[in-house]
């Protein structure tokens, strides 16, 4: 999926294609870091693991402000509409069966924690919402958020990292 949505990225430069494709809710920087390592193993693209990991969580955090600050205007003015309706009461029983009674208890905290988790939907998409939803302040929920995607991004860089130096090894291309 990462490689068909680089494909549609592919007049943009590298920078750019890793920012969008780690901003957006499909692939966040779950997907987008370890394609990044593959790209960068095929002589595709030419960073370093921090550079890969910067670039990952900026992506991934350029979205939090506008779903946090915007759901609500938004929300409210497409529920008018019976179908609309029904897509964002499934999308916000969802997030509240996901995100769960942690989130609840521990606000910030427990958003730190199920945003970390590197796992699907739990990223700072889904911990946008579930900040909305719970109605954890923003001045709470943007540094939470952040935190939560800097370790989900630490995790799987040290997976990435990890798994193409082990298959490198196997394969005997190198170290």
């Amino acid at each position: 999926m990462g490689e068909a949505i680089l494909s549609a990225l592919s007049g943009m430069p590298s920078e750019i294609q890793m920012l969008l494709l780690s901003g957006i809710p499909l692939t966040e920087l779950r997907a987008s870091i370890p394609l990044a390592h593959i790209m960068v193993s095929q002589g595709v693209w030419h960073w370093a693991w921090w550079e890969i990991y910067a670039l990952a969580v900026l992506g991934n955090l350029l979205p939090v402000p506008l779903i946090l600050w915007g759901l609500g205007p938004v929300s409210r003015f497409l529920r008018r509409w019976g179908p609309f309706d029904r897509f964002f009461e499934w999308l916000f029983e969802r997030t509240r069966a996901r995100a769960g009674s942690k989130i609840e208890k521990y606000e910030a905290l427990g958003l730190t924690i199920f945003v970390a988790i590197p796992l699907p939907v739990t990223g700072a998409w889904t911990g946008s919402l579930a900040a909305f939803l719970f109605r954890i302040p923003a001045r709470l929920s943007i540094p939470a958020i952040s935190l939560g995607v800097a370790l989900a991004g630490a995790v799987v860089t040290l997976i990435a990292t990890g798994a193409l130096a082990g298959l490198r090894f196997i394969l005997g291309t190198g170290a």
